[in-house]
């Protein structure tokens, strides 16, 4: 019985081996692979951010390969034109300002201190043909093509960035992190809105437009070519971000969220909000002319360059949260650089400073909470809760760093902190701080700062990078 088993394994072993080698034998063209199953498939799976193995060796994004699109109204342009003329460079910064009409009055002649402008193409016709219900969010999209036809012959194109008449963009930050991702693929990013409600009326997937989206050429070009037809499509929508968010899901891609770009979705006072602001680079602020001025004494305008003499010297830190301890005084101090200063009584974790203090309403007037996509602090009465509050003043530039001045904004109301031995900050009515004149290349981690003197009215911080495994408390 078991010669017998043993006979037929035999047989049929020789017999699968007769057939395997046949198999090869045969041309593989007969038996060709599917496409989606080849070491392709894999690659295509590839990370895209900082892969350029298949690519030709690009040298490193920098502003010349990003062209502006800014879509405005003459009407605005007016009241409007400071907010961008604080960050544009001329000679330097390529792009368009897209108006309804020609400009007339005091906007003629046109300033140099301006993007030069275009006149929005004349839709009548489409929008007639396509019954559209908001004729002026077409206007706004179809913007897009307008931009990238008049650059689309320039070779060294890489992204489109696309904003309204009073967006107040970075640039140099922009370009560091355009910098990380592959522009021969096709990205999409942009920012969500602050205000919960804002988001799901529209979408949580969508960039709003007026704090900007980026697009990288393939995507770009791919969007333009389809314009007409995703506008036909789209005609009965009344959302220009959600238009141009569904035109870009029918490519195929979806939305890269960057924490950076800001709506301000928000109202009145938003020192809270600038005062801590989340570890990523500041790309932009909108709606700069629905909040109060953001530095005490100054107009919108006047603010917006204020700010903007901080960010030409160092884009990098703009914003961005420092927090140190004095212990000899029990008090914390949190530095958002280039705009604030903020002294605590006592010490507080980093994880709770880290909130903004909720100065600003919401955007729409909602009572019920949550208002906001991040974690708050409701402003407080008590000494050891309420922070002394400086405003940035001066920037300068030295051998040994880059230093910035806060100036006391007010003096602060309330006894001494008890919890501190009753002693007080109200002594001090200037806050200097020097950081390195070094950039910022990496955001893994926050940087430390030593408090290096407290005295006549003033202190001293020294920003630092953290040592190896330093904790902050």
């Amino acid at each position: 019985m078991n010669s017998a088993h043993t006979s037929v394994f035999k047989h049929l072993l020789i017999s699968g081996l007769v057939v395997f080698l046949i198999f090869l034998s045969i041309p593989s063209q007969i038996f060709p692979l599917k496409k989606g199953l080849t070491s392709e498939t894999t690659s295509s799976f590839s990370p895209r951010i900082n892969d350029y193995s298949s690519q030709p060796n690009f040298p490193p994004t920098n502003l010349s390969h990003l062209v502006f699109g800014l879509l405005g109204s003459e009407k605005a342009w007016h009241h409007r034109k400071a907010y961008i003329e604080s960050w544009w460079r001329p000679n330097a910064t390529r792009g368009f300002l897209y108006l309804d009409k020609a400009p007339t009055g005091d906007l003629l002649p046109w300033s140099n201190a301006s993007p030069p402008y275009r006149v929005s193409d004349n839709l009548t016709e489409f929008l007639r043909e396509t019954e559209a219900r908001a004729p002026v969010m077409i206007r706004m999209i179809h913007g897009i093509m307008e931009v990238f036809r008049e650059t689309d012959h320039d070779e060294n194109l890489r992204w489109v960035v696309m904003g309204d008449d009073d967006s107040v963009f970075f640039v140099d930050n922009i370009v560091d992190v355009l910098g990380q991702y592959d522009h021969t693929k096709y990205y999409y990013l942009g920012g969500q809105s602050e205000f919960i409600m804002s988001n799901y009326w529209f979408s949580f997937n969508q960039g709003f437009g007026g704090a900007g989206f980026m697009l990288s050429y393939p995507l770009a070009k791919a969007l333009s070519e389809d314009m007409e037809s995703c506008l036909r499509r789209y005609a009965k929508w009344r959302s220009a971000d959600q238009i141009t968010m569904v035109c870009i899901a029918d490519i195929g891609v979806n939305l890269s969220p960057q924490k950076g770009i800001h709506q301000i979705d928000f109202r009145g006072n938003i020192s809270g909000f600038l005062s801590s602001h989340p570890k990523s680079p500041l790309l932009s602020l909108h709606h700069l002319d629905m909040v109060a001025p953001i530095f005490p004494s100054k107009d919108r305008a006047e603010s917006t360059r204020h700010l903007m003499n901080a960010a030409a010297v160092d884009q990098s830190r703009m914003l961005q949260q420092t927090i140190c301890y004095h212990r000899q005084s029990n008090c914390s101090f949190s530095i958002s650089w280039g705009y604030s200063a903020h002294i605590y009584e006592r010490i507080m974790a980093r994880s709770h400073l880290q909130k903004p203090i909720e100065t600003f309403k919401p955007w729409s007037n909602i009572t019920r909470p949550p208002h906001y996509m991040f974690d708050t602090m409701l402003p407080s009465n008590d000494s050891c809760e309420a922070p002394n509050v400086f405003f940035f003043q001066r920037v300068a530039k030295s051998s040994t760093g880059i230093l910035t001045a806060y100036s006391r904004a007010a003096p602060r109301r309330g006894p001494p902190c008890s919890s501190s031995g009753n002693r007080t900050a109200d002594f001090v009515s200037e806050i200097h701080v020097l950081s390195p004149r070094t950039k910022r290349k990496e955001m893994d981690r926050c940087e430390c700062c030593d408090v290096v003197r407290v005295d006549g009215g003033k202190a001293e911080l020294k920003y630092r990078e953290c040592m190896i495994s330093e904790i902050i408390a």
